[in-house]
């Protein structure tokens, strides 16, 4: 799945608001109050549920242009990426790419069948999440 939106916020902007995200969320999930300097390849254990939980790892920092981190659970790996190109000081391009790898025959043909019906889900979640985040500016 690939989106790319043009927000009207300044690409810094962007950035901070996805990294406060994330360092909320470490928090959150291992108690340790990381700075972004500390973010790259760092991992930690995420539950979702009592039964289900995931491995993170961020993959990839630059600061203002560039967040990639992956999920690992028991059943597949998602690899996702943020890319925020700068229009000019008031605007900017995000581009947000995200890949599924299912381990398995089963979840595999799980995956392509409920993929095809959420993809719609998902993106518009992702757009309303962006638009939030552009009005919040």
């Amino acid at each position: 799945m690939e989106i790319t939106k043009k927000l009207n916020i300044p690409a810094p902007y962007f950035y901070e608001k996805v990294i406060d995200s994330v360092l909320f969320d470490i928090r959150k999930h291992t108690g340790k109050s990381l700075t972004k300097k500390q973010l790259n390849n760092f991992e930690y254990v995420k539950s979702f549920s009592k039964n289900s939980r995931a491995k993170i790892k961020v993959e990839k920092i630059i600061d203002n242009s560039s967040y990639h981190f992956q999920t690992s659970t028991t059943k597949n790996n998602f690899s996702v990426g943020y890319e925020i190109v700068p229009i000019d000081d008031k605007s900017c391009e995000v581009r947000y790419t995200e890949k599924m790898e299912s381990f398995g025959f089963l979840q595999k043909m799980n995956d392509a069948i409920l993929g095809t019906i959420l993809m719609y889900f998902k993106k518009r979640q992702f757009s309303k999440m962006l638009q939030m985040i552009e009005e919040s500016y």
